[in-house]
């Protein structure tokens, strides 16, 4: 199976995974907010955003071309729906692998009406052909296609209805230099605090009909990693343990228990997470070693260890990435209730939740 798919699969089967599985789609399809005031977190990206909207619909003109980027999870598709309402526009959804040939581009863009937003998730994977025939579309709102081959070819340049281009990714350095100019709008999404998590999943309830106390909510938005897609999802196991073992409502005692038994502990870790850090500290000294040995060791693949499980313990400071290898900090040794700096073979392998 390719690394791609791989990646997709591991990341679907994880609970507290940051990647968008199938489950997702209908939950976050009903728990989507419409308008900019219903947008919860994110302050300064919609403090920007609602002057650069209002400024545009003031000149009487479309947005300029945005660039959402940020980590997997946080509402990039759902702030891209929300600039096609505000602006009064449609919205046409695809992304980067999609779009394999310039004609499947063209397509696209001769289709769009004044004022409508194309959204590109995972634009960073656009291929250089389609990418270079993307550049006089946002620049000049037209295309140029050559028709036939050889002495016989001719182009023609096709004019398009002036539209706003939203590209969203996950790993903004792997853009290029000059479709990251043209996207004069760049807005970056960081990961949520837990109070404004904790709106999320009370939002989240409500809509979904979830009775949840104040301190149930903080309980679920403490372990979902900074990211609403997490909260949204560990919401809906929640309530499965709260409507058959509880009275329905979800209480911080309940969350706490219906969590712990989910193996997700207070800090979002998972028992992958602490199987990676304890491994490092049991069997290599906490480090450094390298990923490749920690994968067999593990018996995961590379790819699970650099994109599912680094990420996030990379932010928290559990975790350091050095030309040598990994290493396990500090913060990880007094998490994993461990003396830091202990030898290897001293500490039992944590396999389940602290």
């Amino acid at each position: 199976m390719p690394r791609a798919e791989d990646l997709e699969m591991d990341l679907e089967n994880r609970l507290i995974g940051t990647g968008y599985s199938r489950e997702d789609a209908g939950i976050e399809q009903s728990l989507r907010p419409r308008t900019l005031d219903e947008y919860i977190g994110q302050d300064k990206v919609k403090e920007n955003l609602r002057v650069f909207m209002q400024a545009a619909k003031g000149r009487g003109e479309p947005l300029d071309h945005v660039l959402l980027h940020g980590p997997p999870g946080l509402g990039k598709t759902t702030l891209a729906n929300i600039i096609a309402t505000e602006m009064g526009g449609n919205m046409r959804v695809t992304s980067g692998p999609a779009i394999e040939k310039p004609g499947d581009l063209a397509a696209l863009l001769t289709n769009l009406e004044y004022n409508d937003v194309l959204f590109i998730d995972e634009i960073h994977r656009l291929s250089r052909a389609v990418e270079e025939v993307l550049y006089s579309a946002l620049e000049d709102y037209a295309l140029d296609i050559i028709l036939g081959k050889g002495p016989s070819a001719r182009s023609i340049r096709l004019d398009l209805a002036h539209f706003t281009l939203i590209g969203a990714t996950t790993r903004y350095g792997q853009l290029s230099g000059p479709l990251r100019d043209r996207l004069s709008v760049p807005l970056k999404l960081e990961l949520y605090s837990v109070a404004d998590l904790a709106r999320i999943v009370t939002r989240s309830a409500g809509v979904l009909g979830i009775p949840i106390e104040e301190d149930g909510a903080a309980e679920i938005a403490s372990r979902s990693r900074g990211t609403p897609r997490v909260a949204n999802r560990l919401l809906k196991r929640v309530r499965d343990f709260a409507e058959v073992e509880g009275s329905g409502v979800i209480t911080e005692q309940l969350a706490r228990s219906a969590l712990i038994r989910l193996e997700v502990d207070e800090l979002g870790l998972d028992s992958l997470d602490k199987r990676l850090l304890s491994a490092i500290i049991q069997f290599y000294g906490g480090g450094p070693v390298g990923v490749e040995t920690l994968a067999a060791t593990l018996g995961e693949e590379s790819v699970t260890i650099e994109e599912v499980c680094e990420p996030y313990l990379l932010q928290i400071g559990f975790l350091n990435r050095t030309p040598r290898g990994r290493c396990a900090t500090r913060l990880a040794y007094e998490h994993l209730g461990l003396p830091f700096g202990e030898a290897p073979g001293d500490a039992q392998l944590s396999m389940g939740p602290s």
